[in-house]
């Protein structure tokens, strides 16, 4: 089956359409800049070059529509839709074929996500509209994390008030989680039980995955908690937002907006949210760039111990995703501060830079350490293949 993997957010959409079987791309790219000037879609096909087709996209329908007529020139027919949606909330414990009753639920959990879940319920019905001879499927990003241990994803908050509101740790780069641990299965077997799965990029999360089940992760109601991300504060006490409230005269929505998209590795470095310009920074001397590093890396290592205190202990360790699979230095800082778990890295095996999975520990380290490029469009794409095929 080919499949068009869609992944909306509020001004961009990105697209992937691949064959299921040999996991062929015969297209991929991205509408960026929807609704604003500047507007453009990019676009590449299997050998060719990149394209950037500058083109007004005042909405999400008017790039759907490019898109299609891009795809049209490629002819490969499409067998179906999957659409990442960043919340599943309490209604999908796994993907779901499209429907009116599953849309309606998409944009109900939508206040958990409103930057992603009401552009992602409004390219769903778009595609539905434009195409109902296709079908669509939903894979929500937080589905692998629905059935972790209660004590893992309950809060210490009054029951009525939680089960009212919905509020639990959902977790969030489920599809990646899900594809690594898949991944490292098919290469280790029986060598790996215990795998904690660290998604590094501009939003970052680990999991905890014991024998393809996830026990815990480090995002919870929102993708705002746990490590430090690019423009994300991360876990911090909960009453900074009522002191900044009171003592700043911080509106909730100002709070907001700072520690999504105003902190984290921008905060700290003042440079800029990108690990690679950070690193840059760090290598000429800065200290507040360096210091963003140093903390980037001890939040790592530090919820690196949490996740393998969840299994009780951890025999793989797994680096993914845009600083993951494209830092060495960041994965040897992190792995140099899990030295007293035992962890070793190949200085040689841990530079280059490769699109293929690898090991990156020594023979004698405690914890398999590796390297595998995520993919979660080929993740969708099976959902897709199985709920519709």
């Amino acid at each position: 089956m080919n499949v068009l993997v869609i992944n909306a957010g509020s001004s961009s959409l990105k697209y992937q359409l691949l064959d299921v079987d040999t996991r062929e791309v015969y297209a991929k790219g991205n509408c960026e800049r929807i609704g604003i000037d500047g507007s453009f879609v990019g676009h590449e096909e299997m050998g060719g070059e990149k394209q950037k087709l500058e083109v007004a996209l005042p909405d999400h329908k008017t790039a759907i529509k490019y898109v299609f007529d891009i795809l049209k020139t490629i002819d490969k027919p499409i067998g179906g839709i999957g659409h990442r949606v960043v919340q599943g909330g309490w209604y999908f414990p796994e993907s779901a074929v499209v429907t009116d009753e599953t849309l309606a639920q998409v944009r109900e959990v939508a206040p958990l996500a409103p930057l992603h879940n009401y552009a992602e319920a409004d390219v769903i019905e778009i595609c539905r509209d434009m195409f109902p001879e296709l079908g669509n499927v939903i894979v929500p990003d937080t589905a692998f994390h629905y059935h972790m241990p209660e004590h893992a994803w309950r809060y210490a908050i009054p029951r009525d008030v939680a089960d009212t509101y919905h509020v639990r740790k959902y977790g969030a780069h489920g599809t990646s989680h899900r594809f690594i641990w898949r991944t490292v299965h098919e290469m280790m077997g029986d060598k790996t039980h215990k795998l904690v799965s660290c998604h590094l990029g501009s939003g970052a999360s680990l999991c905890a995955i014991q024998d393809g089940k996830c026990m815990d992760t480090t995002m919870g109601l929102t993708p705002l908690d746990g490590l430090i991300m690019g423009t994300r504060c991360g876990t911090l006490d909960p009453a900074t937002v009522f002191y900044l409230s009171r003592e700043a005269h911080m509106s909730i929505d100002e709070i907001d907006t700072m520690m999504n998209k105003k902190s984290g590795l921008l905060a700290v470095s003042e440079v800029s949210s990108d690990s690679r310009d950070i690193e840059a920074g760090a290598a000429d001397g800065d200290e507040k760039c360096q210091m963003a590093l140093d903390m980037f890396n001890y939040r790592v290592s530090q919820l690196f111990a949490e996740m393998a205190a969840s299994m009780q202990g951890v025999d793989t360790m797994v680096f993914t995703a845009g600083i993951g699979e494209n830092a060495p230095e960041i994965r040897a800082g992190i792995c140099e501060l899990l030295g007293w778990m035992g962890v070793k890295i190949d200085a040689e095996k841990n530079a280059p830079r490769s699109d293929e999975p690898r090991v990156i520990s020594t023979p004698d380290s405690a914890i398999t350490v590796m390297v595998v490029p995520t993919n979660e469009e080929y993740m969708i794409a099976l959902d897709v293949e199985e709920l519709l095929g």
